[in-house]
This record gives C-alpha cells, sequence and structure tokens, in this order.
C-alpha cells in the first residue's frame, strides 16, 4: 500500500518538471526574444520544437518500456531531460534554444507517458480516476508556482536560471525511481516497428513545422507549405503501413473503441484550444498590457490554482454525472472562459482578470481528468502501452497546435491591419478564434453512449443504489 502511494508521487516529479519547464518559460518569452534579438513570435518555434520532440519519440515509448523496462527508461528519460535543460540554459541563439527544446522533449516524451504506464499498470480499473487525480495533484503545483517564479527569476536575476531549476527536482525523481519502481518489461515485446516509427515521425514533425512557419516570414511559403504536403503524404504512407502489420508502432485500430476515439479525437480540439493560452495570455499582458513579467507571472498562475481545487472534487463529480455530460457541458464552459480572455483591456480589474482564470482553470482541469480516463475505460491491459502513447502522442501534437492556432489568430489580424507590429486587439481574434475550436470537442463528446467508462466514473452504480 505504501508502495502504491510512492509510485504516483514519483511520477509525479517529471510531470512537476515538465510543467514548471513551460510555465516559467511563457512568462519568459519577451526577455528571451530580447535578448536574441527577435521577435517574441519567432520564439513559436521554440515551443514548436520541444512538442515536435514529444509528437516523434511519444510513439515509442510504450515499446522501449516494455523492451528495457520502465525503471530503465524512466530514470534514463530524467538524464535526458537534465541535458537539454542545461543546453536551454547555455542558449546564446534561437537556433541552439530551438535545438535544446528539442533535447528536452526527447527526455519528456519518455519520462511522463512510462510514469503512466506503470501506474496504469499497478491500478484496478475501478481505482484509475482517484490514481490519476492523486498523481496530478503534486503534478499541479508546477503550473501554480511557474508563473511568478518565472516572473521573479527573469525580472531580478535571468532567464537563464529558469531551466536549472529542472535539476534538483529531476535528482529526487531518478533517486525515489531507483528504490521504488520495478524495473516491468514484456516478455513477449515485438520488434520495434522501425519503417512505421520513420513514416509517423517524419509525418508528425513536418506538418507541424510547416503549420509553424506559414504565416510568420520566417522561411519562404513554399518551403512551409512542401514540408506540410510531404508530411501528409508521410502519414498516409503510415496508415497504409500500419495496415498491413501485426505490431504498428501507432495502433490505429484503437480509435474502433468508442471511449478512446472519443476522448482522442474531442481531447485533441480541445487541447488545441486551452494549448494556445501559455502562449498567449503572458504575451498580452506584456507586450499589450504592458506588464512585468512578474506582474504577468502573478496573474496567470491563478488558472493552475484552479485546477489544482477542482482535482479535490473531480471524482465526486464524475461519479454523479459520468463522463458525458460532464464532458460536454465543461466543453462550452470552459470554451467560453477561453473566449472571454480575449476582452481583457489594460484597464480591466485585476480581480476579474483573476476570477475568469481561476474559474477557467477549474473547468479545463476537470476535463482534463475526464478525458484522460476515459481514453482507457475500455483498454484491454495487453494494448495498455499502444493506448499509452497513442493518446499521449495525440496530446502533444494538438498542444502544439495550439500554439500554432494562438499564432496564427496573432497573425491573422495583424493581416487584416495591414501592420506586423503586434497590438492588443489583435489578442481578441486570436482568443476567439482558438475558443471556436475547442468549443468543437462539445459536439464530438453528444456522440457518446450515456454509460460510457461507467466501470472508472462508478455513475451508473452510485445511481443503482
Amino acid at each position: 500500500m505504501r508502495k502504491a502511494r510512492i509510485i504516483p508521487l514519483t511520477v509525479a516529479t517529471a510531470l512537476f518538471m515538465e510543467n514548471v519547464d513551460g510555465t516559467v518559460l511563457s512568462t519568459s518569452l519577451q526577455a528571451i526574444a530580447q535578448d536574441f534579438g527577435i521577435q517574441p513570435l519567432s520564439l513559436k518555434l521554440a515551443l514548436m520544437s520541444y512538442m515536435i520532440s514529444l509528437a516523434i519519440f511519444i510513439p515509442i515509448c510504450g515499446w522501449v518500456a516494455d523492451r528495457f523496462g520502465a525503471k530503465t527508461v524512466f530514470r534514463s528519460a530524467l538524464c535526458v531531460f537534465i541535458l537539454g535543460s542545461i543546453a536551454c540554459a547555455a542558449a546564446n541563439s534561437l537556433e541552439w534554444f530551438v535545438f535544446a527544446r528539442f533535447v528536452q522533449g526527447m527526455g519528456a516524451a519518455m519520462m511522463v507517458p512510462v510514469g503512466r504506464l506503470i501506474l496504469l499498470r499497478s491500478v484496478p480499473k475501478a481505482e484509475v480516476v482517484s490514481a490519476l487525480a492523486t498523481l496530478t495533484i503534486p503534478a499541479l503545483v508546477g503550473p501554480v508556482i511557474g508563473p511568478p517564479l518565472g516572473g521573479f527569476i527573469t525580472t531580478y536575476f535571468h532567464w537563464r536560471w529558469i531551466f536549472l531549476i529542472n535539476i534538483p527536482v529531476a535528482v529526487l525523481g531518478l533517486v525515489m525511481a531507483t528504490i521504488f519502481f520495478d524495473n516491468l518489461k514484456e516478455d513477449d515485446t515485438p520488434p520495434l516497428d522501425l519503417k512505421g516509427f520513420i513514416l509517423s515521425g517524419l509525418a508528425l514533425s513536418l506538418v507541424m513545422f510547416g503549420l509553424a512557419t506559414t504565416g510568420g516570414h520566417m522561411l519562404p511559403l513554399e518551403i512551409s507549405i512542401s514540408c506540410i504536403v510531404i508530411g501528409l503524404a508521410c502519414g498516409i504512407g503510415y496508415f497504409i503501413h500500419s495496415r498491413n502489420i501485426l505490431n504498428p508502432v501507432l495502433k490505429i485500430s484503437l480509435l474502433k473503441v468508442q471511449t478512446f476515439r472519443s476522448s482522442v479525437i474531442g481531447g485533441m480540439f480541445f487541447r488545441i484550444g486551452t494549448g494556445s493560452v501559455p502562449f498567449l495570455l503572458p504575451l498580452m499582458l506584456q507586450i499589450g498590457f504592458g506588464m512585468s513579467p512578474v506582474q504577468s507571472g502573478m496573474l496567470t498562475f491563478v488558472a493552475a490554482l484552479g485546477a489544482l481545487f477542482t482535482k479535490t472534487i473531480g471524482v465526486k463529480v464524475l461519479r454523479i454525472t459520468g463522463f458525458k455530460w460532464l464532458l460536454i457541458i465543461n466543453a462550452f464552459l470552459a470554451s467560453a472562459f477561453l473566449a472571454a480572455q480575449g476582452f481583457f483591456t489594460v484597464t480591466t480589474s485585476h480581480s476579474i482578470i483573476l476570477t475568469v482564470l481561476f474559474i477557467g482553470g477549474c473547468f479545463r482541469s476537470m476535463q482534463f481528468t475526464s478525458l484522460n480516463a476515459l481514453a482507457f475505460a475500455d483498454i484491454s491491459k495487453r494494448d495498455m502501452s499502444y493506448a499509452t502513447s497513442f493518446s499521449a502522442m495525440m496530446q502533444q501534437l494538438s498542444l502544439s497546435l495550439g500554439v500554432t492556432m494562438g499564432a496564427f489568430g496573432l497573425e491573422m489580424a495583424q493581416h487584416i491591419r495591414g501592420d506586423l507590429e503586434l497590438l492588443t486587439e489583435d489578442f481578441k481574434i486570436a482568443f476567439l478564434f482558438v475558443a471556436a475550436i475547442s468549443a468543437i470537442s462539445g459536439f464530438i463528446f453528444m456522440r457518446l453512449p450515456a454509460n460510457a467508462g461507467e466501470e472508472m466514473s462508478g455513475h451508473i452504480h452510485n445511481t443503482r443504489k
């Protein structure tokens, strides 16, 4: 029992580190851009390179864990993340920074999904929701302290130090994993689908890179479009390949499971909207409203505080509503609060901003907990590693698309005005754009049956009592 409580806390060190890293970076974008002598929007390449790395390597995390052991892979991933963090702190150009973030992403691609896989294989289905909630509570402390910490470090020290705070947390995770993790392996691990890995990696990276560079005047438009087209061709090639192989790197046939399909597809649209917030909101507060990184961080952290608060009641609410109605209602409410951020102005009361961000964070947190649990409601133990890889890859893909769509919304507003200068009113269009994408998920969840995932939610069981 003691070990069952320690395992989520050990995995949470990786989640904590990943969440702190992302949130402290968001408050430092303007300072980093000034140091490198570039426009802040150019830093979306650094955000994207991290997420591209995740999207490339997450698909094989389940196979690597089965082949070499979850404990070995988790500890190795923490070490790679540390090396990437040190490289980020030493970066002196955009190109170096983009590469260092890619290395960080390689570590993150293995440490979080593999840690979650260990947890899923250790907990009965009826306890998965509670276990995931326990796992994410310590991890949510990262986004709570990340923005004010990043703002403080950037304002009073230097942005490079924000990457070095990862090191002591990673060392703690290494020690705990060494003591408490079993090196779980699968005896009959099939050979790696190398062709599928290459095709899927090229498809994801080229499409995401093409989208990230379109409209930003970073590369000729022809190159960006060519990347997208070649990436889509590789994606089609992977789909054909996956149908003719027994153990593909990404098991697309899992989409036949309705609960998994709804979690992945509906979750993708929802996360595109919410994934834009760490990029758009700090830029709006700092560039649009003229706030310092500290002032910005002291406002944006409250969304994570709302998420932390919701984790204490999310399981109880899910037992009352079930997955279907909770996901539908949350999708529309969270999207509405996302759109509301676009109506903030320099004169908006800080109490109103804090309230909107806090309530929006509550709805998003409950949605993420429900989506993560629903994905595995009807997945067999044998397919758990495939489902973990597929689900995690789609999550990172959608979050990276959130950054792309947020930046696209800003560039679209600039194009309408015929001016490349970033103004406060541009953010309204961007927030409304990503909120509309997020709201699409609500209509997808309407197709779920009323008893979807009842074994995990406990909704039907409690009603019958």
